[in-house]
């Protein structure tokens, strides 16, 4: 995954890097990587939380602080709801697995019919 450099940043978000490096600084969930040079390196998801929280702390008033805890109780919320989401499909899971071993248990197993080289169930015959 190719990530992008701060002046890439920079004119997607159109925020002076400057401002993307104090809000690291501000905001615990921001945390570009880093190449070995030690230059941030932005991933799709960086630039996303990026500009949401320029969303919403500067073109909705917000401020820095504010905005920032709304998306970590979003976090928060959104977790535990895909928690309950997985929780529910792991059930579903099992119990479409219980059901598929109790047709193979329910069926015969087919037998190969001597000479003939093709598979019949156990009991039935040739006519």
């Amino acid at each position: 995954m190719k990530g992008r450099s701060i002046g890439e940043a920079e004119a997607l978000l159109g925020l002076p890097a400057s401002t993307l490096r104090f809000w690291e600084k501000e905001v615990a969930f921001l945390s570009p990587r880093k190449d070995l040079f030690g230059r941030r390196v932005y991933s799709d998801l960086d630039l996303c939380l990026l500009s949401r929280l320029k969303h919403l702390a500067l073109e909705r008033g917000m401020g820095l602080g504010a905005a920032a805890r709304l998306m970590e109780e979003d976090f928060i919320k959104a977790d535990s709801s895909l928690k309950a989401e997985l929780t529910a499909l792991r059930a579903e899971l099992i119990r479409l697995r219980a059901e598929l071993l109790a047709a193979r248990v329910a069926e015969p197993i087919p037998r190969q019919s001597e000479g003939s080289g093709e598979l019949r169930p156990e009991g039935e015959t040739r006519g």
